[in-house]
């Protein structure tokens, strides 16, 4: 027997709170109301193309500009339409009288970029969009943007010195306006040159130790006032290698206990591919420890109130900064240092770049060097690891 989704009311609408995640409420007959982290509640209707067989989303306002009485009028039209072959979206494309808005086409961008990148990847993408550009610039028009309208927008943040905020932001709004180009909406991107009226950032997004203070980094991190999930956290990104937001969203149901690996799906990875990390006798501690302090969460480092969620992936950053690190050191950076040293004792650069998760251009090569690497990289990591913990023992040892 089907499902019957029971119909949508103000109410529900109204006191739907946000999430971490966004989700849709289903009032039924394809339509939805996507719930946005921040609070935007958008409305959409989800139909089979009647040429391609292709499911897809059409955006119809918001919530409570757009009500739900509104919005189920508008389903309705677009379903007099489908019974007649008649696809909306390709209706709307020839109706000229509204004009698409900037936050139109950024919605379009976004749900077809965010199946090229990770989940945290994504989630950062559409934050800076919504917090440094579409509250000022989302309602107008996209062929009203111009380069001196998005310049005066993100001038306020040039000028805190967040500059290397700046400089994706005017990454993700060039891809949104080839989008446009794209797919009809614009004749061309008058706003590619835009990053131009802006300082560069400084190139401080990696900054790392030296292979010698390796040791003195571990005893600050053994002494420091922090978490000792944070703690564990930290060392497991070190003993890793791995990216923070890999690390600070590691599940239980990722660890295979039998072959001592952690398997890190594509959904997860930078690059959109699986990832296996041999698991060492340190590591494997680590998660010992984690599981001691677990309370049930799915998250190896659940975050500390919502015990249902992954710590930020920006914990680990803070906390290295109450360590006293600030300007010497970011989390990434310990992937870094990895790679320096394990280069620098002689281990073969295809295996510490493997370790490392970066995707070889040679497909060929890519596919052999999976299966070829993994035992190397296994005897790597135990070496590693070892590393780690003689650099601490020689550094505790001087005190």
């Amino acid at each position: 027997m089907a499902k019957i989704t029971p119909p949508l009311t103000d109410t529900k609408i109204r006191n739907a709170k946000a999430q971490a995640k966004e989700y849709n409420l289903s009032d039924g007959q394809g339509l939805q109301c996507r719930v946005k982290p921040s609070g935007l509640k958008v409305w959409l209707f989800n139909y089979k193309r009647p040429t391609t067989g292709k499911r897809t989303n059409i955006s119809l306002g918001r919530y409570p500009s757009t009500s739900l009485a509104m919005a189920r009028k508008k389903r309705l039209e677009y379903q007099t339409m489908l019974a007649s072959q008649i696809d909306p979206a390709e209706q709307l494309k020839e109706q000229t009288k509204a004009p698409t808005t900037l936050l139109d086409v950024a919605n379009d961008w976004f749900e077809v970029k965010k199946h090229s990148v990770s989940h945290d990847y994504a989630h950062d993408i559409w934050r800076s969009l919504e917090m440094h550009v579409l509250p000022r610039l989302g309602s107008k028009p996209i062929q009203e943007m111009s380069p001196q309208k998005l310049i005066e927008t993100l001038a306020p943040l040039a000028e805190r010195g967040s500059l290397e905020t700046v400089k994706r932001v005017c990454q993700r709004l060039n891809e949104i306006m080839t989008y446009a180009v794209n797919t009809g909406q614009l004749d061309y991107n008058n706003i590619a040159g835009i990053k131009h009226a802006f300082k560069n950032p400084r190139p401080n997004s990696m900054l790392t130790l030296e292979p010698q203070e390796l040791g003195q980094f571990m005893v600050d991190l053994m002494n420091a006032n922090i978490r000792r999930v944070t703690r564990i956290l930290i060392q497991w990104q070190l003993h890793t290698m791995v990216r923070p937001s890999e690390a600070s969203s590691a599940r239980w149901d990722e660890i295979d206990w039998d072959t001592k690996q952690w398997i890190i799906p594509p959904e997860r990875m930078k690059t959109r591919k699986e990832h296996i990390v041999p698991l060492t006798t340190q590591t494997l501690r680590l998660l010992e420890e984690a599981k001691s302090l677990n309370s049930g969460s799915d998250f190896i480092f659940p975050a500390d109130r919502k015990h249902a969620e992954p710590t930020n992936s920006q914990t680990a950053n803070m906390a290295i900064k109450r360590m006293g690190y600030q300007g010497k050191l970011v989390a990434h950076g310990l992937r870094a240092l990895a790679s320096t040293t394990l280069n620098e004792q002689g281990f073969h650069p295809d295996i510490v770049e493997s370790a490392l998760a970066h995707v070889d251009k040679n497909s060929v090569r890519r596919a052999y060097n999976r299966a070829k690497y993994l035992d190397r990289r296994h005897e790597m990591m135990v070496w590693w690891s070892e590393h780690i913990s003689k650099s601490f023992q020689r550094a505790t040892s001087m005190f």
